[in-house]
């Protein structure tokens, strides 16, 4: 061959890696953008309360709270499903499905004429979620090799630690113009990864495997929003009331069909057997509690800025921005921390820092606004605790599953967070429903720091954790600390 056909042969191969690297990169920006997205759209509706309140004047406080739950108690009911689905189906088509999915029906609730047509789209929006979340961690994992994939899962946990943080000063923003635009801005982010991620995105081999149980996933999603439903509204139906009752054996009925089926079921609706591994389950405890006081303190601290203390809802939104950034600076150092000294101790530490910050609020807030000196240190402090204690949680979820089984721990784990984060602002609306006082916010705020204190409490309980062993002929001997039995 002519040197100069080697030379155009050597520049065609370099145009195709070119090609080849431009596409892996574009569908990582696609799966990122799926992901922000999704987790932007669970906090940022918290802080347009205010501004829809205005909107639907006859609406209460826990009417507009499920504005929040819907979405959660449908993104918590499939995920695990739709991740299984997606091995079936094909992962790029489940999380274009799921990112279109999100995408159009956010134009439906900005453009929501009624409280009723807003809560249907965000429960519709959650199923979107679900579809998008396991498929996007399993198709970014596709495109990283395989030494190099917990700097995947690493990337995927932040890009949705960016987003609940960024949805703050966002949602101020937006809501101050409107709070329709905190949908609105969904469109352009998703409209341009559908058209990018059609092309960039590898289809994924299909696996076989049993149906997903959808019906066990319907039963609990009702069965949640009952439990939440009686919660929120009992004390305008009346705790003794039939309706309170009636919800209530409901959700309990539904909820233990919902165990029962999963132990029998194929592909359940959550796997028993990690339930049975005990730092699993008390890290899917912790991680519950932690975020029903999350959610609990994400609903009280805007509505006291913006109705006791008469803040715009952009200026409240920009006060609590501290929190989550004293979070985002804690949070890599944190997670060395949990590898090196154990989730059992740094974890209760972020837990009892975050409590601190709610106790902080409960005793140092009153109807003067003095943000440096009353607001500022329970938000540091708070933040402090929250980027502690969110790298334990997470890993809490997978140190004790081999590798194959870490997208399933994370999925119940994201089941368990969505879950408690419907029922802290479920509790809070409540709360604050009946007398939004001084009082009833203090009340809000000690819900906040007791979650956070059980949280601790059980992630302490979990003791040492060690990894399992590799498998393989590639594994080698291993270390004895390393080949330890996992706790049980």
């Amino acid at each position: 061959m002519s040197g100069e056909g080697r030379h155009r042969r050597g520049r065609a191969a370099d145009r195709g890696t070119d090609a080849t690297g431009l596409r892996r990169g574009l569908s990582i920006t696609v799966i990122l953008i799926g992901v922000f997205i999704s987790a932007v759209d669970m906090l940022i509706v918290n802080i347009a309360f205010p501004s829809m309140q205005e909107s639907f004047p006859t609406a209460s406080l826990t009417g507009l709270s499920w504005v929040m739950s819907a979405y959660a108690i449908t993104f918590a009911a499939l995920l695990l499903p739709s991740g299984r689905w997606a091995d079936r189906s094909g992962r790029k088509q489940v999380f274009l499905l799921g990112l279109g999915l999100f995408t159009g029906v956010s134009a439906v609730c900005a453009a929501a004429p009624s409280l009723e047509v807003l809560v249907a789209a965000r429960a519709v929006q959650g199923v979107g979620a679900a579809l998008m979340a396991p498929s996007s961690l399993g198709l970014l994992l596709g495109l990283f090799a395989p030494e190099r994939r917990g700097i995947a899962i690493g990337l995927w946990t932040a890009v949705g630690g960016v987003g609940s943080a960024a949805a703050l000063p966002l949602g101020g923003l937006l809501a101050e113009i409107d709070w329709r635009w905190v949908f609105v801005v969904n469109l352009p982010l998703g409209t341009v990864a559908l058209l990018i991620g059609a092309w960039s995105l590898h289809r994924s081999a299909k696996e076989r495997g049993p149906v997903p149980d959808l019906l066990g996933s319907a039963v609990l999603a009702v069965s949640v929003a009952a439990v939440v439903a009686t919660i929120a509204q009992g004390q305008s139906w009346g705790w003794a009331g039939a309706e309170v009752a009636g919800l209530s054996a409901a959700g309990a009925l539904g909820l233990f069909w919902t165990v029962r089926r999963a132990l029998r079921h194929p592909a359940p609706v959550f796997e028993p057997e990690l339930l049975r591994i005990r730092t699993i389950a008390l890290g899917n405890v912790a991680t519950g509690f932690f975020f029903m006081g999350v959610g609990a303190m994400a609903l009280s601290t805007i509505l006291f800025l913006t109705q006791v203390w008469q803040h715009s809802t952009l200026r409240g939104a920009m006060e609590i921005a501290p929190g989550p950034v004293a979070a985002a600076l804690c949070a890599v150092p944190s997670g060395i921390l949990a590898v090196r000294h154990g989730v059992h101790l740094v974890g209760p530490v972020g837990a009892a820092a975050f409590a601190g910050g709610g106790l902080w609020w409960t005793y140092a807030l009153d109807g003067t606004p003095d943000f440096t000196g009353h607001f500022l240190p329970g938000s540091i402090i708070g933040g402090i605790g929250f980027g502690l204690i969110l790298p334990a949680l997470a890993a809490s979820a997978t140190l004790s599953l081999p590798p194959e089984r870490v997208a399933t721990g994370t999925g119940m784990a994201s089941m368990s967070r969505q879950i408690g984060m419907a029922v802290g602002v479920s509790v809070v609306a409540a709360v604050l429903a009946g007398r939004p006082d001084l009082t009833s916010f203090r009340a809000a705020f000690l819900i906040m720091a007791g979650a956070a204190i059980v949280s601790g409490l059980a992630l302490f309980a979990i003791g040492p954790v060690r990894r399992p062993a590799p498998t393989g002929p590639a594994a080698g001997p291993q270390p004895e600390h390393m080949t330890r039995a996992t706790t049980r």
